[in-house]
């Protein structure tokens, strides 16, 4: 019997119009009636996730920022939290501004950049966030921060990400979210690793626990999970390391995986 379910949320939980859909709503609140802890696992910011999850009638912690935040509903207490190495960030900082990339970072849920660009309008447009300027990026770096975030070409990212694998060493972990979203955080800061913090916090074994997502970003939560499922929009990447593959996100997916996994079960 699965206890836990992590469920992300772009082009996972949510369809292609941004919607959660009432079939999909209706089973997670059957799911919840059977006692399932039910939670997010996004690279989104709290304030961003937490809308929705308040959305959809959840009220247990929520995992953020890759996994770099876990944080209740109902009180907003922070119970998982890992920040990006000062050190780390110092050095992206500076290889953004010498070679012109747009980077953004967050500080206590807001989203800051050096500048307004098209990047900057487009992201804060696809996930409901505002934004704030502050030219003098430089002391921004000095302040905790649970993620990083750099916006360009696919392919481009595709080839930096090996060149700051090497520039900020073992202490950050690299992913995707989105093709052209290559996204930065403390090495402990993987869906995976906050998937294992809330399994132990309910006291569930992770043989126990799903996870569902489509994306690069997923890939170690369906690793530690007792059944890692990918979408069926989901990257071959993903298709090829999880344990199922349900409909896609406009199809029902997650619909999909708790009828057979846990309401059939």
């Amino acid at each position: 019997m699965y206890k836990l379910i992590a469920i992300d949320i772009d082009d996972t939980l949510i369809n292609d119009n941004k919607e959660v859909t009432p079939a999909t709503q209706t089973a997670l609140e059957q799911a919840v009636a059977k006692d399932v802890v039910v939670t997010l696992a996004t690279g989104r910011a709290y304030a961003s996730a937490q809308a929705i999850a308040r959305q959809t009638g959840l009220n247990v912690p929520i995992i953020t920022y890759q996994g770099a935040l876990v944080k209740n509903l109902m009180d907003e207490k922070v119970l998982y939290e890992r920040y990006v190495p000062i050190e780390a960030a110092r050095k992206l900082f500076e290889y953004c501004i010498e070679h012109n990339l747009h980077l953004q970072t967050y500080i206590d849920d807001k989203l800051y950049a050096r500048e307004v660009n098209q990047h900057l309008i487009d992201y804060a447009t696809l996930n409901g966030t505002q934004y704030h300027i502050e030219p003098d990026f430089n002391k921004l770096i000095e302040q905790p921060t649970p993620k990083m975030l750099i916006i360009d070409d696919p392919a481009f990212l595709d080839e930096l990400q090996p060149i700051l694998r090497e520039l900020l060493g073992d202490s950050v972990h690299i992913t995707k979210s989105k093709p052209q979203f290559l996204e930065i955080m403390h090495k402990e800061g993987t869906k995976g690793a906050a998937l294992t913090f809330l399994a132990d916090y309910f006291n569930c074994d992770l043989k126990d626990a799903i996870a569902v997502g489509d994306s690069w970003n997923d890939h170690e939560m369906l690793e530690v999970a007792g059944l890692g499922v990918a979408m069926g929009n989901a990257i071959q990447p993903l298709k090829d390391i999880a344990d199922y593959i349900s409909a896609s996100n406009n199809e029902d997916g997650v619909k999909e995986v708790i009828e057979k996994f846990i309401l059939n079960a």
